[in-house]
């Protein structure tokens, strides 16, 4: 019992904290502002923040309890005369949302980027003027060192 509650506090722990840094970077580069000044929009900030946790946290819980989000076997067995529908509704979604997610990606890219103009200024008053080069590349030999071991060791498999 003391195990599994030291367990759950762990796990709460690490999802907290991987949270907190997504959180913290589409802030750093103030995604869900720059929206909103692009839209004309800027009264609904606060909406706009609200629907990319609540999205953070319904694809949270879609990953970690897939097993009991299956609403397409579940319509299936009520409903099996329907099927061919519900695939071809799925595959809209699926498609809607691939479109939707890879515009925020391609925006988050390019926050990024521009903030990758803000390293020259660091360096300049932190006094780091030698091997800002090399810097940035152990930056990116790490993430790549990450990514290979990450995939390598097939840890974005589910066991089941």
């Amino acid at each position: 019992m003391l195990k599994t509650l030291f367990l759950i506090l762990v796990g709460a722990s690490y999802g907290m904290l991987s949270s907190a840094g997504v959180f913290t970077v589409l802030v750093a580069v103030g995604l869900v502002p720059r929206f909103a000044g692009k839209t004309h929009t800027s009264r609904k900030v606060i909406l706009f923040e609200n629907m990319v946790i609540s999205g953070t946290i319904m694809g949270c819980v879609l990953t970690v309890f897939n097993r009991y989000c299956q609403f397409g076997a579940w319509w299936q067995s009520r409903f099996p005369e329907k099927l061919s529908f519900w695939l071809g509704m799925g595959t809209v979604v699926q498609a809607v949302f691939g479109l939707f997610a890879g515009m925020f990606i391609g925006c988050l890219a390019l926050a990024i980027a521009e903030m990758l103009d803000s390293i020259p200024i660091l360096s300049r008053r932190v006094s780091f003027r030698h091997g800002l080069g090399f810097a940035v590349l152990g930056i990116a030999l790490g993430k790549f060192t990450g990514s290979l071991l990450y995939f390598y060791t097939e840890l974005h498999r589910v066991v089941k």
